[in-house]
């Protein structure tokens, strides 16, 4: 059997992708457990540019920004309405992988009220409002890797738009 050049590469590649992605995503991850959710301001938000169809205007407050030793991206995004109405969430983006948990949301009287069983679902899920996806896109995640919390920060306000 005569094997070309073409054939080694390609092999080597895959074998290299195969590689990266046991590496970034290990068998045996374990999430620690996520703190209780923040405190949060609305004065400092950073904008998240979203599609023309949302008409929320997104924010994510940087001092709740943190990046956990599982490489998990953890923040309190909030969301507002034409009419100033607020909402938030706490929420979490697993980089390797794609995937948003949310941690709590916030009731009218604006506390905490933690979700019963949070679970990791993908960032593409068809939901209302893909903020997820957008974070992660934004700033958040670098090539399905965390950004550290400088980096997020950093790429997070350089690709902030200007608000509605």
């Amino acid at each position: 059997m005569r094997i070309n050049r073409f054939s080694v590469v390609t092999l080597a590649l895959w074998a290299a992708a195969a590689t990266a992605q046991y590496a970034f995503n290990p068998p045996d991850w374990v999430e620690v457990k996520a703190p209780s959710p923040p405190a949060f301001a609305t004065d400092q938000l950073i904008p998240i540019d979203m599609p023309n169809y949302v008409t929320l205007d997104v924010g994510i407050d940087p001092a709740t920004v943190v990046v956990g030793t599982d490489g998990v991206v953890r923040y309190v995004v909030v969301m507002r309405n034409g009419s100033g109405s607020t909402n938030a969430a706490y929420e979490g983006i697993r980089c390797t992988t794609d995937e948003v948990k949310t941690y709590a949301r916030t009731n009218s009287a604006g506390e905490w009220v933690p979700i019963a069983a949070p679970r990791w679902r993908s960032i593409t899920d068809n939901l209302p409002s893909k903020h997820a996806f957008a974070i992660a896109r934004q700033g958040a995640c670098n090539t399905h890797l965390s950004s550290g919390l400088d980096g997020t920060l950093k790429a997070l306000r350089k690709n902030q738009r200007v608000a509605r």
